[in-house]
């Protein structure tokens, strides 16, 4: 078995009392050489829960001044000390549907907050973003688990502890949880569509761990009964079916399968497996319909060299084939693994197994045609026959147009 070249640490999270979380115990990668990020396990990421936050760097987040950042691969911690400008340390990527979990640790002067639905730079609480507040009871209008301008809380929250955080957006719908305690549930007539996910210095110390996302209102493209929402007609030389476990097989090739329904600005699921070592496929994007193959590559591909899980031998499973490598392959030859792509605009994430891999902007000047340039028209997906050696399982195919951002 192929054992990972570099160690992230795990979390174990530990219950003292119902009131706060206590220390943690950092754990070794699995055996299979698999890295799931800090406060995810292998059955959330088939659930559909990505890492935000790796454990070890600040790959997939962007600051102004990044450097007030740290983020301790020991403690699998992101820190602040607080004391320089206000500003968010946020996503990379954009959703508008999701479930978010975290867990913090305040001072007693610290005002913070987790931001969702936030544009890059937010001016008014109550028009850029939703801010669920940080804040020690006495020291704000808004305490920990209130909505800056929009909701108020009477939840008190002790400093100086671990606490965790939970926060439902879905439609017009925010709802946050700390320690399980129901802190708002708030509508918003004017719900402000996809947004960054956001972290804020501001005053005091604060640390953040554990920090996963799981998108919600995917509809379902793959059922495991059929193939009516896909294209047919372009299989070639690839055999497309599906198996009596509800799996869809792909073997041999030349060919493909393209989905009958169009996406631009998406959030993409999928669980695959290979049959064999270092087969080749890819799930294609953004495709001109009817074309072959005509769209951007996720890869599938998970072959490394030297036993080195960061020198893919292709690409490497979750990379942008021709564009850009996946930092290190987390995906294992007849294994199940998840994977999930957010594309918004120009730019493209990936995760595999809950681990983000690839963090992608497409510079290229527009064109129709994402062979020749950045394309952001709505376009189709494509699963690839590559050659005839192909032979993988898809299941759990579902997608979301994500929503425009609200002026």
């Amino acid at each position: 078995m192929k054992i990972i070249c570099y160690v992230v640490s795990l979390l174990v999270l530990t219950l003292s009392s119902p009131r706060f979380i206590a220390a943690q115990t950092p754990v070794a990668p699995t055996a299979e050489g698999l890295v799931f990020p800090a406060g995810t396990n292998q059955q959330q990421v088939l659930d559909g829960w990505i890492g935000l936050f790796d454990g070890k760097t600040t790959f997939g987040w962007t600051a102004p001044h990044l450097q007030n950042w740290t983020a301790n691969p020991t403690s699998g911690q992101l820190h602040t000390p607080g004391d320089g400008e206000v500003e968010l340390l946020r996503t990379t990527a954009q959703f508008d549907d999701f479930e978010l979990y975290l867990e913090f640790k305040a001072d007693a002067k610290t005002n913070s907050g987790v931001f969702i639905r936030t544009s890059p730079k937010p001016k008014s609480a109550s028009r850029d973003c939703y801010e669920i507040n940080i804040a020690a009871t006495g020291t704000h209008e808004y305490t920990t688990g209130a909505i800056v301008a929009r909701a108020k809380t009477e939840v008190q929250v002790s400093t100086d502890q671990w606490h965790a955080m939970k926060i439902k957006a879905q439609g017009d719908r925010i709802q946050a949880w700390v320690d399980d305690q129901p802190t708002v549930d708030f509508k918003d007539p004017k719900p402000l569509g996809l947004g960054y996910i956001g972290l804020q210095a501001k005053t005091g110390a604060i640390s953040f761990r554990k920090i996963r996302l799981k998108p919600l209102s995917q509809k379902a493209l793959f059922d495991g009964t059929g193939l009516s929402n896909w294209n047919t007609d372009q299989s070639m030389a690839s055999k497309f079916s599906v198996t009596d476990a509800g799996e869809l097989s792909v073997i041999d090739g030349k060919g493909q399968l393209e989905s009958k329904d169009k996406f631009a600005n998406f959030v993409l699921s999928f669980q695959c497996k290979t049959n064999a070592p270092s087969l080749n496929s890819g799930m294609f994007f953004r495709c001109i319909p009817g074309d072959v193959m005509n769209g951007y590559e996720s890869q599938i591909q998970n072959g490394i060299k030297n036993d080195d899980r960061s020198d893919p031998e292709d690409c490497g499973t979750g990379g942008i084939f021709r564009r850009v490598n996946a930092r290190v392959v987390n995906a294992n030859d007849q294994q199940w693994f998840a994977t999930t792509i957010v594309a918004t605009g120009p730019r493209v994430g990936v995760w595999i197994n809950g681990l983000q891999v690839t963090d992608w902007v497409d510079k290229r000047k527009p064109n129709a045609n994402p062979r020749r340039g950045y394309r952001a028209e709505a376009g189709t997906f494509t699963i690839q026959g590559h050659d005839p050696t192909t032979d993988l399982l898809f299941r759990k195919i579902q997608a979301h147009e994500l929503s425009k951002r609200k002026p």
